[in-house]
């Protein structure tokens, strides 16, 4: 991997030696900077779940992903650099209180003197790693997360100032590869069962808060504060693509890295 080229992706200057401070910069570093989007599944372009593939689209593409994607690429950079990494599979929690099938997402253990929950493939959840057997809450700004065990499962929970404790996902601590994933991956692609061959979206973290590309919406947080709008036409759509979270997915542009 070349690893100097990652870091600049993800606009890191900080250290890279194999800490809990290294782990919680890095994520937040990346989350801040690589999108979580599904939007090749609406281009037709392939995702291939390997290595190099993914640090082409990522790095030199410049370029986001769904889960399988970032946290895949994400645990190549932190193996890279001397962390010991662990892919894992999750089950997504729906309405009914239930969960989505395994391998319906990618999430990373990290082992240092703790065990870390890492993740950076879940859209709006925790900026930071979570200690995975820390039982109590673990607080970060106005939102709160807790692991619980259930069974062979621990499931992850999220609660929003005083709202109730909501599940967002549950996993196992069975370490897998990429081959165990792609059956999954490939649902989420093509299947129209799932939600992302449905809908468009573009997400990244921000200094205030959250900026989402949803289809035609255009939704930003800042703290308690969220603000929609509808955007007027493609055009509008390609130029917010560019201008917040530079990509470019109209083969009538120019490459992005020359715009820069």
């Amino acid at each position: 991997m070349n690893i100097d080229a990652y870091l600049k992706r993800i606009g890191y200057q900080g250290p890279i030696d194999v800490t809990a401070d290294t782990l919680r910069s890095l994520q937040v570093a990346h989350l801040r900077t690589v999108p979580f989007e599904n939007l090749s599944i609406h281009a037709d372009e392939p995702i291939v779940l390997q290595d190099e593939a993914l640090f082409n689209k990522i790095v030199e593409r410049r370029r986001g992903g769904f889960c399988y994607e970032v946290n895949g690429l994400f645990a190549w950079l932190l193996r890279s650099l001397g962390f010991g990494v662990t892919m894992l599979s999750a089950g997504v929690a729906r309405p009914d209180g239930g969960f989505s099938p395994e391998f319906a997402h990618m999430t990373l253990m990290v082992k240092l003197s703790d065990r870390w929950l890492v993740d950076v493939g879940f859209g709006d959840s925790f900026l930071e790693p979570l200690l995975l057997d820390e039982p109590g809450a673990q607080v970060q700004g106005s939102q709160a997360f807790q692991i619980h065990n259930e069974g062979s499962h621990r499931i992850l929970k999220r609660r929003i100032k005083d709202e109730d404790w909501k599940p967002e996902y549950r996993f196992n601590l069975q370490p897998h590869a990429f081959p165990d994933y792609e059956e999954m991956c490939q649902f989420h692609q093509t299947s129209p069962e799932s939600h992302f061959t449905k809908s468009r979206i573009c997400s990244r973290v921000t200094d205030e808060g959250r900026i989402t590309l949803s289809d035609m919406r255009l939704i930003t947080t800042n703290g308690p504060q969220r603000d929609e709008r509808a955007l007027l036409n493609q055009d509008e759509y390609e130029h917010v693509l560019w201008d917040q979270f530079g990509i470019v997915m109209s083969s009538s542009n120019s490459d992005p890295l020359k715009r820069r």
